[in-house]
């Protein structure tokens, strides 16, 4: 990867870890604070299944015009609106607004995170998808690493409206930083205006696309019952104060971001679809700790076995993606299938969680994880390995966005 290209994907590193670290400083704390303000478990998913739901439903458009129009207006956009979402949070202090809130966060977020992961995938050379997937993932889990810990400190000495005033000003940072140093919207559109992407129906009937699609929603799922009710859970069990809470999520987050690079960059080197398979196991395994956990260590045990599973299994699950994304000419497209699932999988792990906490306990929310988990590593097993949806030449994108860089 030449200079111009370095540039370019520090740029968006930069940019998604100051967006993902002020999402990891507030959304920690969310279902703490509105348990206090009276939610019930419905109540606590509808904060979080809000943002997902609107999320999934817009992030086939945002993904599609991103493939035809160029990233960088997109990117702005989102950051921008990312920012906005911010101030308006630490403005409400009531369920019903942070709900109607996180719909435009949802929006918002649509416009960011497919688009991030296509740019950042048509920046990685033929063969080394792994590398930079797992790059890209390791700065993502490093801010969602940072951004609880941190919230949980900010919260307790500076009160949690502080909170969401620097999620606000991280949002703007990277704002600034894709303004100025990404290449303009009208290169980047001559550069794709090549032909058209495979349509939506292509796209989904690709039977090892769906695998994919299915075990992330699985895996997310989990994701959204452990950041959902794990904060709760704990500070039940436990006399424990934010920032200990925070601590929990973070060691997750963080023992499976160090290993997102060297991981992708063995992605690049084995068998992708064991390490996806094998990283699920161990993610299944992390599941059951939570609903057996009765003290600080275990959580925290329970937390770390689960995020070694992600950094096992996402490098290598996204590569497969980054693969069929090249191949059909419809990045964007196919990572905002990728981040649909991501959102599905939020809102049905925080549907599941709320619902199981009422009808059963908030202990037997966590079996449910692990049984996701279980059935979407078996189905991604069993899917044969399908051709690629189309058998496109070799691209020379990355030669090409460097060079408008330039």
């Amino acid at each position: 990867m030449d200079s111009a290209n370095r540039r370019i994907l520090g740029t968006l590193l930069f940019s998604v870890f100051a967006t993902v670290t002020g999402v990891g400083i507030v959304v920690p704390l969310l279902p703490v604070h509105a348990h206090r303000l009276g939610a019930d478990g419905v109540g606590i998913a509808l904060v979080f299944g809000a943002y997902a739901l609107a999320r999934a439903c817009f992030l086939p458009v945002f993904g599609r015009w991103s493939d035809r129009c160029g990233r960088k207006t997109f990117l702005t956009a989102g950051l921008l609106l990312y920012s906005l979402v911010s101030i308006a949070l630490a403005c409400f202090d009531h369920v019903a607004a942070w709900i109607a809130i996180r719909l435009l966060h949802g929006i918002a977020s649509a416009m960011l995170i497919p688009v991030f992961q296509a740019y950042a995938a048509e920046l990685a050379p033929a063969g080394r998808e792994g590398r930079v997937m797992g790059i890209y993932g390791g700065v993502v889990l490093a801010g969602m690493s940072v951004g609880p810990y941190a919230g949980g400190l900010i919260s307790d000495h500076f009160g949690f409206r502080a909170t969401f005033w620097i999620m606000a000003a991280l949002a703007l940072a990277g704002f600034a930083a894709c303004m100025l140093l990404l290449p303009s919207t009208s290169n980047e559109r001559a550069l794709r205006a090549v032909k058209a992407p495979v349509t939506w129906r292509a796209l989904l009937r690709d039977r090892e696309l769906s695998s994919l699609l299915i075990f992330r929603t699985a895996y997310v799922v989990c994701v959204g019952i452990i950041w959902g009710f794990v904060p709760l859970h704990a500070s039940l069990a436990l006399p424990i104060d934010s920032a200990s809470i925070g601590l929990i999520i973070t060691l997750g987050i963080a023992s499976g971001g160090v290993l997102n690079a060297p991981m992708g960059v063995l992605a690049d080197r084995v068998d992708r679809r064991a390490m996806v398979s094998g990283g699920g196991t161990l993610a299944v395994f992390g599941m059951l700790g939570f609903a057996l956990a009765t003290s600080y260590r275990d959580f925290v045990l329970a937390s770390v076995c689960f995020g070694v599973g992600g950094g096992v299994c996402m490098p290598a699950l996204m590569a497969l993606a980054a693969r069929k994304g090249s191949g059909a000419d419809a990045m964007a497209s196919v990572m905002a299938l990728m981040t649909i699932a991501h959102s599905a999988g939020m809102l049905i792990g925080a549907l599941l969680g709320g619902v199981a906490m009422e009808a059963l306990s908030l202990r037997g929310v966590f079996p449910i994880g692990a049984v996701a988990m279980a059935a979407g590593t078996v189905q991604f097993l069993r899917a044969r390995t399908a051709p690629a949806i189309v058998h496109a030449e070799p691209t020379d994108l990355p030669q090409r966005l460097a060079g408008s860089a330039s």
